[in-house]
């Protein structure tokens, strides 16, 4: 009942009624144009591909993604991988380039200049994407060429100069739709088109797991149970990271009635809460974009050495693949935190602000504080964090789950699920707490909104 009184009052919000219905508007269109294939594809012609993506390999990886748009030559077929990878370069330039690192101290028409150098970044990178993938798509298919892929009567010259230009255009709008989402609805706009994507392929999953493990004689619905407390444990433990803080107790002097400070006289006591993943889901969404260029690498050359490096860096449940995929994320996760949680920043305002933390001086002393608890606590939190992303590797290897099923023990699939979905309730849950209801995330009686 409470659930149900919570839903009506975020209903009787106005601002954040509008807010999600656009959110939920703008992931329909997405999802609609996972659907819609590229002009000129044989649709019976892609059996293959999507054999392939059903796998649960890089290729699969990849198609959850893009919510299946990979494997049914959709217009959206790029997804929204090329804008994460010209974001990660971006913030790569931004250590190195001065004029970047001007752009990001200069606030919000910095930030809005960054974009756009991040949009440009974004058409180059499809420019070179967009024709790799049409030219793969006939061998992904198991076609014999290009002109097999191809309706009767539509040449291979048309469809390269056409698919080219509208994976581009598919691409950019993605990349609309999430800024959209993320102004004018709620939640983070590039994250929820993954998680939509992503959750797209997860009933066909366990239902395939499902199958799998009851179906004949030695059916065993006991282990499916186990996988399924597994998996609750694994997404409790996710939830765990995502939601806990380090409190750093701050103390603020008397303000007298002239508007300065009683020397030796203690105010009020607050906190700064440092996550212990601060981060969120990007450090795992950047390593694995990272982690499609080897195996494309590889394929460039045909060398025995080639080939060996992108079959190791093919198999996402492979020993070589998950090391380097955990040593990247530890990784993104520091250089993540450093650019997300200003500590100087933070040190200077509650300075400004009359505060201080009991033994610290205020000021740069401060800020080398506050610099070394985030290092403290984001060591153990991108462990933790690249050991969740690497069990569903375990649980293939040990527990026998299945593929497609095990994308979801944590890995990349769960823990951009666990992060967006809390990322998103928590925004829903100040509109409610500044509105006095209780939040969804909060227990207790509800309060009559205030006019």
């Amino acid at each position: 009942m409470k659930f149900i009184d919570t839903i009506k009052n975020i209903w009787k919000i106005e601002e954040l009624k509008s807010r999600i219905l656009v959110t939920l508007g703008l992931l329909l269109v997405y999802r609609f144009g996972a659907q819609v294939v590229l002009p000129g594809v044989d649709v019976s012609a892609l059996g293959g591909l999507q054999g392939k993506a059903g796998e649960a390999g890089l290729l699969g990886l990849l198609n959850a993604f893009t919510g299946g748009a990979f494997a049914n030559a959709s217009v959206f077929a790029l997804g929204i991988m090329p804008y994460i990878s010209a974001s990660i370069v971006v913030q790569l330039m931004g250590i190195a380039i001065p004029y970047l690192q001007k752009l990001q101290k200069e606030g919000e028409s910095g930030r809005k200049k960054i974009n756009q150098i991040t949009r440009w970044l974004t058409i180059a990178i499809c420019l070179i994407q967009a024709p790799g993938y049409l030219a793969s798509l006939p061998s992904l298919s198991g076609v014999g060429g290009m002109n097999d892929l191809l309706v009767e009567g539509f040449s291979s010259t048309t469809f390269i100069i056409s698919s080219v230009i509208i994976l581009v255009t598919g691409c950019v709008f993605a990349m609309w739709l999430g800024e959209k989402i993320t102004d004018k609805g709620i939640g983070n706009g590039i994250s929820l088109l993954i998680m939509v994507g992503i959750i797209a392929t997860l009933p066909q999953s366990f239902i395939q797991n499902f199958i799998g493990r009851t179906s004949g004689e030695g059916g065993d619905i006991i282990m499916v149970l186990i996988e399924l407390v597994i998996w609750f444990v694994i997404i409790l433990l996710s939830v765990l990271l995502v939601m806990a803080v380090r409190q750093i107790p701050v103390q603020y002097a008397r303000r007298t009635a002239d508007g300065g400070y009683e020397k030796n006289v203690f105010g009020s006591r607050q906190y700064i809460p440092l996550k212990l993943n601060a981060s969120g889901v990007m450090p795992i969404i950047f390593a694995q974009a990272i982690m499609f260029v080897p195996a494309a690498v590889a394929s460039l050359s045909e060398s025995e050495t080639s080939q060996s490096i992108g079959a190791a860096f093919s198999d996402i449940f492979g020993l070589w693949y998950n090391l380097v995929f955990g040593l990247l994320i530890i990784i993104f996760t520091f250089f993540y935190t450093a650019i997300t949680v200003p500590t100087n920043k933070m040190a200077d305002d509650l300075k400004r602000s009359g505060g201080f933390i009991p033994g610290i001086r205020p000021g740069s002393e401060t800020g080398e504080y506050l610099d070394k608890i985030m290092s403290q606590i984001t060591l153990p939190g991108s462990i933790f964090l690249a050991l969740i992303a690497v069990f569903p590797a375990i649980a293939v290897k040990v527990l026998g789950v299945q593929q497609g099923w095990a994308l979801f023990f944590g890995g990349t699939s769960l823990l951009i699920m666990v992060g967006v979905a809390i990322d998103t309730m928590q925004q829903i849950n100040s509109y409610l707490l500044n509105r006095h209801y209780d939040g969804l995330m909060k227990t207790g009686k509800n309060r009559k909104a205030v006019a």
